[in-house]
């Protein structure tokens, strides 16, 4: 029986530590020695900030290969985070990928794609006014993504792609626990597995049609998700339970840092994991996930709100509206529910640095979702800003045997 006890106890031990967040010295003495006294704060509490944070060391070898190792803050993919617009990134990519696939004659990004309504719930999209053509388009669409985070674009994307397809190129891919289930409008779970009928035309030619689909793919939500002490209902009536995420989209934080290696260094992944694409493809992406609002006509964006480090969380958002010119940004963030969320590969051309951030931080007092009232300017964008710069000044005095050469990521944003 004492034998049997100690076995018990032994297991419950080894599932005890298996469950805890991983965390590694490095990033832990750095902050602890660095951290301002609202990122101290925060660093306090995980419980109830949720933050992960993932840093991706990049060494160059004498041919210019990069070498990565991950750190890890409190990174544990069992705690949901609402990935909110991250999940974007892969939306984008696969965008492309299918694109690339279907190896119709004329077609390409910038062919116009007119979506039409097939289901209940689905929209009608022949026209895009902030395109220089005023037609909509795969490019378009994937600018507009990455420049200001764009619903209705990612919406569009979606339905090009089709829910099904999403989840087997991700699976195949590696990304088992990935669930991209819902558009950003107010749909069903039935209508988000129906996509709409698309035609691309070009001069009145019609080039390729693509037919409505429904996924039939069954998602594992055994697993219930629920946060907060309560929630606003479509009413603005409050409903003292938390608020349910089983069904929700769902992206691990770890999977957002290899999907963004992935596409900055695809030669850094296994060839099965790597997305199909050109290399014309991945400069389009290089270009919009690092350029800024003001350095684009079309769409022509009120830069007073959408500045230029709108949607860069690392270092940037909420310390002033301007970038140093030296340092370029290639990312994707999202927000939501009270969840921020940043995935970035950060260069210094300047002083040769370069270096991924992945992280995520929940910022809700009072605990109920739903109701637009989060502390996103005055603990969740320090946080970025802050653990951003402690990062950013260790690189800039961490010793590297090999300078990296980094031309191929210098772009001409004049083209706008």
């Amino acid at each position: 029986m004492r034998n049997c006890l100690l076995m018990l106890l032994c297991c419950c031990s080894l599932f005890v530590v298996q469950a805890q967040p991983r965390t590694d010295t490095l990033l832990k003495n750095m902050f602890d020695r660095e951290a301002t006294p609202s990122l101290r704060h925060i660093l306090q509490h995980p419980d109830s900030f949720r933050y992960q944070l993932i840093y991706t060391q990049i060494d160059r070898d004498a041919d210019n290969k990069p070498h990565f190792k991950n750190y890890y803050l409190e990174v544990d993919a069992n705690q949901y985070f609402n990935p909110a617009s991250t999940v974007k990134l892969p939306i984008a990519v696969l965008a492309l990928e299918k694109l690339r696939e279907l190896k119709v004659r004329g077609l390409d990004g910038n062919t116009p794609m007119l979506t039409d309504s097939s289901w209940s719930g689905q929209v009608t999209v022949h026209t895009d006014s902030s395109a220089a053509n005023g037609l909509p388009s795969i490019h378009h669409y994937i600018k507009k993504i990455f420049l200001v985070s764009d619903n209705d674009a990612y919406n569009r994307l979606y339905e090009f792609i089709g829910q099904q397809s999403i989840h087997e190129r991700l699976w195949k891919k590696g990304y088992s626990r990935a669930r991209i289930v819902r558009r950003f409008m107010p749909l069903s779970e039935e209508e988000n597995r129906h996509t709409n009928a698309i035609r691309f035309v070009n001069n009145g030619k019609t080039l390729y049609e693509q037919a409505p689909a429904v996924s039939k793919l069954q998602y594992d939500f055994s697993k219930t998700l629920k946060i907060g002490h309560g929630y606003m209902d479509k009413n603005d009536n409050v409903v003292p339970e938390p608020m349910d995420f089983t069904r929700h989209n769902n992206l691990p934080l770890e999977d957002l840092q290899r999907m963004l290696q992935t596409v900055i260094f695809p030669q850094s992944v296994p060839a099965s994991q790597r997305f199909r694409l050109a290399p014309q493809d991945y400069r389009f992406l290089y270009r919009y996930m690092s350029q800024y609002p003001s350095e684009t006509d079309y769409p022509a964006y009120d830069t007073s709100e959408y500045f230029d480090s709108y949607t860069k969380f690392f270092l940037f958002k909420g310390a002033g509206h301007n970038i140093p010119s030296n340092i370029r940004v290639f990312n994707k963030t999202g927000w939501s529910y009270g969840f921020l969320t940043d995935a970035a590969y950060i260069i210094d051309f300047e002083h040769n640095v370069e270096f991924m951030l992945t992280g995520t931080i929940y910022v809700n007092r009072d605990g109920i979702l739903n109701d637009n009232k989060y502390e996103y300017e005055e603990d969740g964008y320090p946080f970025f800003r802050d653990a951003g710069k402690i990062i950013y000044d260790y690189e800039l005095q961490r010793k590297r045997v090999y300078q990296p050469d980094l031309q191929d990521f210098r772009i001409d944003y004049k083209q706008r």
